[in-house]
């Protein structure tokens, strides 16, 4: 099939009718019956049906739909990259970042880099690990920045540092504190599915305690602002809990210290523009002065 034939395809699949695909691509209707006709036999079968006066697949299409659609949604990732290509000679980086990075390290960097490079534009995502493996992949992304320590067919995973995990809350207390003290809290713990949070719960499970957990949330952020309402003892990123730290509550280092390796990812068979790079080396420069 050529790309005007999956643009008919999908026109067609959408609407469910000749006429209205035809409006939808801006040709008209002769010539969309021509496309449609031409990809069916190049294919040697039906592509759809008239029912109802309706055009509905046939079951040979319904098998093609999921491929299509990904060359389709492929097809429109080019199209998009050529416009910013087009419309920001200056550079444009689509950036995905997990939501305690967003807040606390992201901005920095992003000011320097529009420094550096004053027509330099971004549109940044904040997801949690799943969808920014799931946008590098479908090329959404061109770079996520992550807590995430696995690796994934097709994308390569590149540690630029670390942060470490703290408590923030409201309780008095100065120096570290262990995670064996704070089991006599009630906390506020993150998910194991983060890796901050799975990283905890290793350690828990390490040492055979068991945390009374009040609250279990999925980001950092929130767990902050939990803290500071007064509802329980946090385990949290360094660098979100700083750029969360409100008056009246105190932060504390864990003892021993659990580090959070912090990794930027992409995808592996892609080329790497100066651009690329130059976000990279911002990125692990603010890691290396950020406290961790």
């Amino acid at each position: 099939m050529r790309l005007r034939h999956i643009e008919i395809f999908e026109a067609i699949r959408r609407t469910g009718s000749l006429t209205e695909a035809a409006a939808t691509l801006h040709i008209t209707q002769p010539a969309a019956s021509k496309l449609l006709a031409n990809a069916e036999m190049q294919l040697g079968f039906k592509l759809f049906e008239r029912v109802k006066g309706r055009l509905v697949a046939t079951r040979e299409a319904e098998i093609l739909t999921p491929e299509i659609a990904r060359l389709s949604q492929d097809l429109n990732g080019v199209r998009k990259l050529a416009a910013s290509l087009r419309e920001r000679p200056h550079g444009h980086l689509r950036l995905g970042c997990a939501p305690a990075l967003g807040l606390g390290l992201l901005p920095q960097v992003i000011r320097a880099s529009r420094e550096t490079r004053p027509g330099l534009t971004f549109d940044i995502q904040t997801h949690h690990s799943a969808e920014l493996v799931q946008g590098l992949l479908t090329r959404e992304l061109d770079l996520a920045v992550t807590f995430d320590t696995n690796d994934y067919p097709g994308l390569v995973r590149e540690e630029i540092g670390h942060t470490e995990l703290v408590n923030v809350g409201r309780k008095p207390g100065e120096g570290p504190v262990t995670l064996k003290q704070l089991c006599h809290e009630t906390l506020i713990v993150l998910d194991p599915r983060d890796a901050a949070g799975a990283l905890l719960q290793m350690s828990l499970d390490a040492q055979e305690l068991q945390a009374p957990q009040a609250l279990q949330v999925q980001t950092h952020y929130v767990a902050c602002a939990l803290a500071e309402a007064g509802c329980g003892e946090a385990i949290v990123d360094a660098i979100t809990a700083r750029a969360m730290l409100r008056p009246g509550m105190r932060l504390r280092p864990i003892a021993p210290a659990l580090r959070v390796p912090i990794s930027v990812m992409r995808r592996g068979h892609d080329s790497m523009s100066g651009l690329h790079h130059e976000l990279i080396a911002a990125l692990r420069q603010a890691c290396v002065t950020s406290p961790s």
